[in-house]
């Protein structure tokens, strides 16, 4: 494990709500509260008051400022980004042990809207990462046909696609077909 738990499960999410929006070649995925409900479920975000449209347009916005940081060409501007993103929110750090996992520092104050909750959250295992060195694990799918981000906690640092089911798969299958025409050739 290069992180902790909850950093990884937070930079899980962070990709996860980044490949939400359109910006990654995809729809719109959170188009409403329920989708957004469905986000917060699927990444098993804990203590989320109910949930408005004025959460959802709060999250876009906080989706946006979290790819910039996927994108950037150089650590020093990474830093610039992430201090913005954990700067412009309440934090109030606490330890808690909650659904089953070991004592964790969360970083959201008690009660705070989701994009505060998540821009807390995300924005401090994003300066994880940068503190650590391992920016380069921040990626974009290499898929040519694919814009979705991923995070890569291999050991050797050798995930390039999003999902090696699909855009994993399609270009090996590719490489396998181009290796069969050379080979007939």
């Amino acid at each position: 494990m290069i992180f902790t738990h909850d950093t990884e499960h937070a930079l899980g999410a962070v990709a996860d709500l980044i490949n939400t929006g359109s910006a990654t070649g995809g729809g719109e995925l959170l188009h409403d509260v329920a989708a957004l409900r469905e986000y917060v479920e699927r990444n098993r975000i804990s203590d989320v008051s109910e949930l408005t449209s004025a959460d959802v347009a709060a999250v876009r916005r906080l989706r946006a400022r979290c790819l910039e940081i996927f994108t950037v060409g150089s650590v020093r501007e990474a830093v610039v980004l992430v201090n913005g993103l954990v700067s412009t929110t309440p934090t109030t750090p606490h330890l808690t042990d909650h659904d089953g996992h070991d004592w964790h520092v969360h970083y959201f104050a008690p009660g705070a809207r989701l994009a505060d909750h998540l821009a807390a959250e995300l924005g401090m295992a994003l300066a994880f990462v940068v503190a650590a060195g391992e920016l380069d694990r921040l990626r974009i799918c290499e898929a040519p046909d694919c814009a979705r981000v991923l995070v890569d906690l291999s050991r050797n640092r050798c995930r390039r696609y999003c999902d090696s089911r699909t855009c994993g798969n399609r270009m090996h299958v590719a490489a396998y077909r181009a290796r069969q025409r050379e080979t007939a050739s």
